[in-house]
């Protein structure tokens, strides 16, 4: 069972900046394609982002395309996502998410196995 803890949440302003990290406890992290999901208030949760295992590739919704950024360290069982120029409707509540079975699909939450808690995010006006 993998647990994930989700922390750097926060309140920020529009045009700001903040980082998202998710730690792990599983040692064999690296072997799990590792996503973040986001749930504004009152909507369904919607794909953000993910990065596969060790060849690293990285998926983004295009609302967040060019704005965020997911990285990863295997080092640390942690996966990051740094958001940058928020907006308003960034605000939701961040989830991150690991995938350990080997599908060819990672833009859905039923594609992954494990959840963290969320970290609420809000972006002011």
């Amino acid at each position: 069972q993998v647990q994930l803890v989700e922390s750097g949440g926060g309140l920020v302003q529009a045009g700001g900046s903040l980082r998202l990290s998710c730690a792990a406890s599983e040692r064999t992290f690296s072997s799990y394609t590792m996503g973040w999901f986001r749930q504004p208030p009152g909507k369904e949760r919607e794909f953000v982002a993910a990065i596969t295992r060790n060849t690293r590739n990285t998926y983004y919704a295009d609302s967040v395309k060019g704005r965020f950024t997911i990285s990863r360290d295997n080092t640390k069982n942690t996966v990051y996502l740094q958001m940058n120029s928020l907006k308003p409707e960034d605000t939701a509540v961040y989830y991150c998410a690991a995938q350990a079975r080997y599908i060819p699909s990672l833009r859905n939450p039923g594609d992954y196995d494990y959840w963290g808690q969320g970290t609420q995010v809000t972006v002011s006006s």
